[in-house]
């Protein structure tokens, strides 16, 4: 029997050109952008149309480890395995680290690597270049797909397709990798014809391409292997060993491997293809008015042409404007012309460099028992509501530096607080003072809600001493 395809699902990344509604703790691979699932579910349940596909690896950081199981969760898919990257050190390694995963469960796996964010709208076409790429890598080759190119981009990398290696299928030889081009260039490729984008996924033989890094990148093979042999269980994730994985050359598969290896191969694909790189980019797969307009959320155009319109809550109205993106979110509005989108990335990097945090997670934050949000916050005080899951718990803890206030606006709680144990019903409350030890609990079949008051000179979140913690946080 023919060994399965192994899919990899790497789940890095930031977005930071997809800011406001895409933040450090929230990137976009977990947002509902394309339709009403997220990024990562899509790619996930695009998989089921495969023949002979195994349960999908996924790597991601450990900051995202609970959203990714969270979100699979909501779909029904049960992983093969969740790698957790102690630190980011590109795609060469992390597609190491699942070559060796695959192997164990199979000496002939071939991996189907895929990028998280991606949006295909030809499930048909994906399929058969799958198929494709499947039947060249059983034959040893490295094999990526090549998207055909709609327009003239400096966006993407492309790949020029050498002679044919295939009399019935669209499978060539890779003459060579080019970088981004100018506009110019990218012109001149759509006229010549023979180069195609370079959408970043691959279909690879686990142990092909791990030869093959150890020839060409024996750095970046040795320190993935050592990261692999010495990693640990934590739950239903496996963590890699972070001093073996950081002494990793960030190196992506492509300049590792791809640019230098005799054994590569492009399958020329017409997806329906989009890396979501921008917010024109996701007006362009968007579905359009009459006018262009594509809009989502509580909006309202007047007179309006060729804009992308999101809110995430309060009402957005654009009269007599053009070809504009707007998206507003609870704590930030972008406004940006369509054709400079790209430039968003530098709003993220001002609010960096000036130590502000709306680049960094909404005022809805999620956790493993469930989130929460700002409400109200002043000199010494900060208004929280907070959601727990049933059957989920925080940790058990104490604050140097403040007290709290609870009370269930919803649901049914059970708090400790030092030594006693209170079962709190809808409009109870209790009082957390410094320095207490103290854990809420959701023993119900609902969601528990809760408003939290805290008081004190400092309401920080780094301000938490956990004893005990069902989710192995530090």
């Amino acid at each position: 029997m023919p060994s399965p395809l192994v899919p990899v699902i790497l789940c890095g990344g930031s977005g930071t050109r997809l800011w406001p509604l895409s933040r450090k703790l929230l990137p976009k691979q977990f947002l509902p952008l394309a339709t009403e699932q997220s990024l990562l579910q899509d790619t996930v349940l695009r998989l089921g149309a495969l023949e002979g596909c195994a349960a999908p690896i996924l790597i991601g950081n450990q900051e995202h480890r609970f959203m990714i199981a969270e979100q699979l969760r909501e779909i029904g898919v049960e992983p093969g395995a969740l790698l957790l990257e102690p630190v980011g050190r590109n795609t060469a390694p992390a597609v190491a680290v699942a070559a060796h995963a695959a192997l164990r469960r199979d000496p002939g796996a071939l991996l189907l690597v895929l990028p998280s964010d991606h949006v295909v709208r030809d499930p048909a076409a994906f399929g058969a270049a799958v198929r494709t790429a499947r039947e060249a890598a059983r034959q040893g080759a490295l094999v990526t797909f090549g998207v055909v190119p709609t327009e003239p981009t400096t966006g993407f990398g492309y790949i020029e397709q050498g002679e044919p290696l295939a009399r019935e299928a669209p499978l060539f030889r890779i003459r060579r990798f080019v970088e981004k081009p100018d506009l110019e260039t990218a012109r001149a490729f759509l006229v010549q014809g023979g180069f195609l984008w370079n959408s970043g996924m691959f279909v690879l033989p686990a142990r092909g391409y791990l030869d093959e890094l150890e020839r060409l990148r024996p750095d970046i093979a040795g320190a993935a292997a050592r990261a692999y042999a010495t990693l640990r269980a934590d739950m239903d994730f496996v963590r890699l060993d972070e001093q073996a994985f950081a002494a990793c050359p960030a190196e992506s598969l492509d300049y590792a491997v791809m640019e230098k290896t005799n054994r590569g191969a492009v399958v020329r694909a017409d997806l329906g293809w989009s890396d979501v790189g921008s917010w024109s980019a996701l007006w362009d797969i968007a579905e359009k008015d009459a006018r262009g307009n594509a809009a989502r959320g509580d909006v309202h155009l007047v007179d309006a042409e060729g804009c992308l319109v999101r809110s995430e809550g309060r009402l957005v109205s654009a009269v007599g404007v053009r070809d504009l993106v707007i998206v507003e979110t609870s704590d930030a509005v972008l406004v940006a012309a369509r054709d400079r989108a790209q430039e968003v990335r530098e709003t993220v990097a001002h609010l960096d460099r000036n130590n502000r945090t709306e680049h960094l997670s909404h005022k809805r934050v999620y956790r493993p028992w469930g989130y929460y949000e700002s409400v109200d916050a002043g000199g010494r005080y900060q208004v929280k509501r907070l959601m727990v899951k049933p059957g989920h718990a925080l940790s058990l803890q104490r604050h140097r530096q403040r007290a709290e206030h609870w009370v269930v606006v919803a649901g049914r709680a059970r708090v400790t607080r030092g030594e006693d144990v209170l079962v709190l019903e809808e409009n109870q409350s209790t009082f957390i003072p410094l320095g207490v030890k103290h854990r809420l609990e959701n023993p119900g079949e609902a969601p528990l809600f809760i408003v939290e008051v805290q008081s004190g000179a400092y309401l920080g979140e780094d301000d938490i001493e956990r004893f005990e913690d069902r989710y192995n946080r530090g």
